[in-house]
């Protein structure tokens, strides 16, 4: 099977999937206990007021109707209108985004290289200190929730020693962003050749991406560990031993290419968990991301804002599973039959 025909396949699962979703985003406004009409006039709002806003926004045509403008509006791109700031909730959540991703992919990087390393240290070395120390990390990570990581990090290396900076966002107090190009700051302001104020938007970083990094490394590393154990006790492993391949070649060309192919999928979980999940991480340290803005909408009940986050965050999950399935296709050739 070519590339091409696994890609369109893959893609023809998704529309299912994606109807589902935007069918459960439309109904999650229609099962609150509350209207929520009354997140745009007040609660203390007269009935006229009321009813001329449930008729100006057509929630009083059946729900088929409803549904089908819905739908409609979203094949144009139109998630809605903010009720907190009044922007548009595409541009809004688009603004917040290189935030978020900056944050997640950083966090993703170093939890992925660090788990690698020791989970291949950990499996080379399996009952011995190497392998004892990688596991006490990884139950470490496992136990710890990632707001209570935060707040001690904050208290440790911002209160008490005064080496990290104020968890107050992106970037200090009265210093200037750089130019938008990317949205990420450490690529923007490299590109406007300022290192100074890379310096800054990478210490407002360490804090929150160690954080990330350290929640999302228990899983992977323990995975790494034991398919990597495996694969070096397979009988594949052992031909390519004996047949005077050299044990550091084998290692790394058939024993952990076989061993991280169940991690792509862990890596495009975790990350898709991220986009949503990051929300305890960026209200600890005053991330101005998407996850932010999200508990600030259901807090302020702006639920436009609340669905488009939900639609967001699930064609993430959809898209990364697709690269997922892709990369399935390029690492692994049994795919291809």
């Amino acid at each position: 099977m070519s590339i091409w025909r696994y890609t369109v396949r893959r893609l023809a699962l998704m529309i299912p999937v994606l109807f589902g979703i935007v069918t459960l985003a439309f109904a999650m406004t229609h099962v609150i206990p509350r209207n929520p009409v009354y997140a745009l006039v007040g609660r203390f709002a007269d009935q006229q007021l009321v009813e001329a806003t449930i008729r100006r926004f057509g929630l009083d045509q059946p729900l088929w109707v409803q549904y089908t403008r819905y739908v409609g509006a979203l094949l144009q791109g139109d998630l809605g209108t903010s009720i907190r700031t009044g922007r548009p909730v595409l541009d809004e959540l688009f603004s917040r985004l290189p935030a978020t991703l900056e944050l997640i992919v950083l966090g993703m990087a170093g939890a992925v290289v660090l788990s690698i390393v020791l989970g291949t240290l950990a499996a080379v070395f399996a009952e011995r200190w190497p392998d004892y120390a990688t596991r006490t990390v990884a139950l470490i990570g496992n136990s710890l929730p990632e707001f209570w990581l935060g707040l001690l990090l904050v208290y440790l290396f911002y209160y008490k020693l005064g080496v990290a900076p104020a968890p107050m966002g992106r970037l200090p107090l009265g210093v200037a962003p750089p130019p938008a190009v990317t949205g990420f700051y450490l690529v923007d302001s490299l590109l406007a050749g300022d290192l100074t104020l890379f310096g800054h938007a990478a210490r407002q970083l360490a804090l929150p991406v160690f954080t990330l990094s350290f929640i999302l490394l228990a899983p992977i590393t323990r995975m790494v560990r034991a398919n990597l154990i495996d694969a070096l006790n397979s009988e594949f492993f052992r031909c390519a031993v004996a047949q005077g391949v050299s044990p550091r070649r084998a290692l790394f060309t058939y024993g952990l290419r076989n061993a991280l192919l169940p991690v792509i999928t862990m890596v495009a979980l975790m990350f898709g968990y991220l986009l949503g999940g990051s929300v305890l991480v960026e209200v600890v340290f005053s991330w101005p991301g998407i996850g932010l803005v999200a508990t600030q909408s259901i807090l302020g009940q702006d639920y436009p804002m609340v669905q488009g986050f939900v639609l967001l965050v699930a064609f993430a999950y959809v898209t990364l599973y697709l690269v997922a399935d892709l990369l399935y296709y390029a690492v692994d050739p049994r795919i291809r039959y």
